[in-house]
């Protein structure tokens, strides 16, 4: 199994070594390729994934055109939340945009946990937890921050992005226009 999975779950869920083997041997390799679908929006979200290499993109289609929610690179879990957990139809499509590996868990096996794992209950509180507050930095960023103080932002967390997506993606990720992102990118480059 990959260490840097082992150690991101880890991390994220603040594990013991007595359960760790049984949550690393619930997740299966998948390969999608470029331009592929992880989840189109309204169906159901059946399982929880760990993007080993590649880059896949949350987004909604809007009456006003598609926004992108996140982007998500190496080292980053991606489902739809409500889905996967409340068995809602998907809120958003999730798109493959390189050639992308991800370990994989099925929503079946993913609810064994709590069976089979004594202190299951903490451990996903601690998961939904951190996802919780990376949706609060990402809010206070859209109210506190100008929109060149949240490229800046972006930029220093996100850099090899920039070389592996549509700048679009990205624009619409930090709620700005196509247009604005490049007068911050030439006033930046001038």
């Amino acid at each position: 199994m990959n260490t840097f999975f082992q150690s991101q779950i880890i991390q994220l869920f603040d594990i013991p070594d007595a359960s760790l083997t049984p949550i690393l041997s619930s997740f299966f390799e998948e390969d999608l390729t470029k331009g592929t679908y992880f989840l189109e929006q309204y169906k159901r979200c059946d399982r929880l994934s760990f993007i080993q290499s590649g880059v896949v993109r949350v987004f909604k289609e809007t009456s006003s055109g598609e926004v992108t929610q996140w982007i998500g690179q190496e080292g980053y879990f991606v489902t739809d939340l409500s889905s996967f957990l409340f068995d809602q139809p998907a809120r958003w499509s999730i798109q493959v945009l390189t050639d992308t590996k991800l370990l994989s868990i099925s929503k079946k096996d993913y609810l064994q946990f709590e069976a089979h794992i004594p202190d299951w209950n903490r451990l996903e509180k601690r998961f939904i937890a951190k996802c919780f507050l990376q949706l609060e930095d990402r809010i206070y960023n859209f109210i506190a921050h100008t929109a060149e103080e949240r490229y800046h932002l972006y930029f220093e967390q996100n850099k090899t992005l920039f070389n592996r997506v549509p700048l679009q993606y990205i624009a619409s990720v930090l709620g700005m226009s196509p247009e604005t992102l490049s007068r911050i990118r030439a006033k930046i480059n001038s």
